[in-house]
């Protein structure tokens, strides 16, 4: 029999590596990456990879501006340096993630979304190998609405914990989302004190809620379960359209032998009875759905600010080197 990632791939699953590590990738053999500011953060602390942050930070000296500036232009460089390597290595694409900071500012978020795309293009890389990711905010999906529809762009809406943000996201057109399974299941136990079976999972619930929407109503938009603890939350959702996945569980899957059937099926999901709802210019009702959704409120809020804070490190590390 073969190991449980190959039977997880044969499930009709893309296997994406959430990783900034290079060799992560190259073992594996996934068709995409993901990368967010915490792995680059991490990435960018080993020696390996000294020389993107040293040619990040001569390319800021080089160019016009203030320090400030430098400085978010050398972070700016130092992503699409890894999206190119990663590039090398997948044979699919790489998301590249918009500040974190802007993720209550579409117009912000449609520009560096933009100056990303130009940076890549600078470098011989097509759009098309490209996903600008970008939190699930109202103004995050509005400005992933404008770069698919007016730039041909595609996006990845990330930080998802509810239906409600799918379902605007999905309408939005949105190339991909990444729902957050293991960040879901953290919120629950820390308020139940529960230890939840996979079969129970909360977060499993969740992608399979949304899986199942998607492929009742007719969306075309992928869904990319994310942020695992265990690799029983994976296998849950075996059949999903992509799952990204860390090293240290993609290597248990690869060691393990355990049978991975399909869980979630498109085919399945047609006769189910769901109810269909609408947020197009319905910025109140898309606000009052989500505020009711304590959890997801919560951690949308925790992922931005951890997001954005280690962004901030980033830029510090940068703001160093540039002064030396």
């Amino acid at each position: 029999m073969s190991n449980s990632l190959e039977q997880l791939k044969a499930t009709g699953t893309v296997v994406v590596c959430d990783s900034g590590d290079f060799a992560t990738m190259a073992k594996y053999k996934p068709q995409d990456a993901t990368t967010n500011p915490s792995l680059i953060l991490a990435a960018s602390k080993k020696p390996e990879y000294g020389a993107l942050l040293d040619a990040a930070i001569a390319d800021a000296k080089k160019g016009p501006g203030s320090p400030e500036e430098k400085v978010d232009a050398a972070l700016d460089y130092l992503l699409v340096q890894f999206g190119k390597k990663i590039l090398e290595i997948v044979p699919g694409k790489v998301s590249t993630e918009v500040d974190a900071a802007l993720s209550f500012d579409t117009k912000a978020s449609v520009d560096k979304a933009l100056h990303i795309i130009k940076l890549y293009e600078a470098e011989g890389i097509s759009k098309d190998r490209i996903l600008i990711k970008i939190a699930s905010t109202w103004e995050g999906i509005k400005a992933a609405e404008i770069l698919q529809r007016d730039h041909g762009i595609n996006c990845n809406l990330t930080l998802m914990f509810s239906l409600t943000q799918a379902i605007a996201a999905a309408e939005a057109g949105a190339f991909l989302i990444s729902p957050f399974v293991g960040r879901i299941l953290d919120w629950f136990k820390a308020h139940t004190g529960k230890n939840y079976s996979k079969e129970e999972d909360p977060g499993v619930a969740s992608v399979k809620t949304i899986f199942n929407y998607y492929k009742k109503f007719g969306y075309k938009t992928i869904v990319m379960g994310a942020s695992f603890r265990n690799i029983g939350e994976i296998t849950e959702l075996a059949g999903c359209d992509y799952l990204t996945i860390s090293p240290n569980l993609l290597e248990e899957l690869l060691n393990s032998d355990a049978p991975v059937p399909q869980k979630l099926n498109a085919a399945d999901a047609a006769s189910l009875s769901i109810e269909k709802k609408t947020y197009i210019n319905s910025e109140p009702t898309f606000r009052f759905d989500f505020n009711e959704d304590q959890m997801a409120v919560e951690k949308l809020r925790e992922g931005i600010s951890k997001f954005a804070a280690d962004a901030v490190t980033l830029k510090e590390i940068i703001k160093q080197k540039l002064a030396e």
